[in-house]
């Protein structure tokens, strides 16, 4: 085998496409091919052709990674997993993200904090925000951390839940207090709202 063509690639500077006995191998960092020494009519060895391999596969999953991020913010362990199931190699995978985090481009903690203020001031409450992040994969540790920052006390006591409970029970209109005192609990607990605190906002709610 022998490269055939090294043509760069006009949607990322910096990137080369290789073709090898004509035909398109894939697309590597002009620096690695530099450093490889790889150029038009170079014999392509069985370990040249691993690294070539190992080259492609990561600038292949890089481009899906800045792909999904210019999107929207993702979590490190979503966007692994959903990179997995598209087909990349779980090792090209792995670099890619570290790529991405050593940039500034992939950030877990300031992806959970914008989440938790966002979703937060949509209506949802710290339970439902740690589902929510924990089975997007970011850290356990890392979740309990900007929670407690951004909810202090748990959250339950703010004027979120009171306001969601209040506009509910507008809605039940002429259901018996038992009824709406119930239904609102359940629509709470959905929304990740628990505990004594919120028993009391929907007593407020439905007098």
């Amino acid at each position: 085998m022998r490269v055939t063509a090294l043509v760069p690639d006009p949607r990322r500077p910096g990137t080369v496409r290789i073709e090898v006995d004509g035909a398109r191998f894939g697309a590597v960092p002009a620096e690695f091919l530099a450093a490889e020494r790889v150029a038009v009519g170079v014999a392509v060895s069985d370990e040249l052709a691993v690294r070539l391999g190992a080259a492609a596969d990561l600038e292949a999953a890089y481009r899906t990674v800045l792909d999904a991020l210019q999107r929207r913010a993702q979590a490190r362990g979503e966007l692994g997993r959903r990179l997995v199931r598209r087909g990349h190699r779980r090792e090209a995978v792995e670099a890619a993200l570290d790529r991405a985090e050593s940039l500034g481009l992939l950030d877990d903690e300031a992806f959970a904090v914008h989440y938790v203020q966002t979703r937060g001031a949509r209506g949802r409450g710290p339970a439902r925000l740690r589902r929510d992040l924990l089975a997007r994969g970011v850290d356990r540790a890392l979740v309990d951390r900007v929670l407690a920052a951004e909810c202090p006390g748990g959250g339950d006591t703010a004027a979120v839940p009171l306001e969601l409970a209040t506009k509910r029970a507008e809605q039940l209109g002429g259901l018996s207090r038992t009824v709406k005192r119930r239904r609102i609990l359940a629509y709470l607990a959905r929304r990740g709202f628990t505990g004594h605190e919120v028993t009391e906002v929907v007593a407020k709610a439905v007098p």
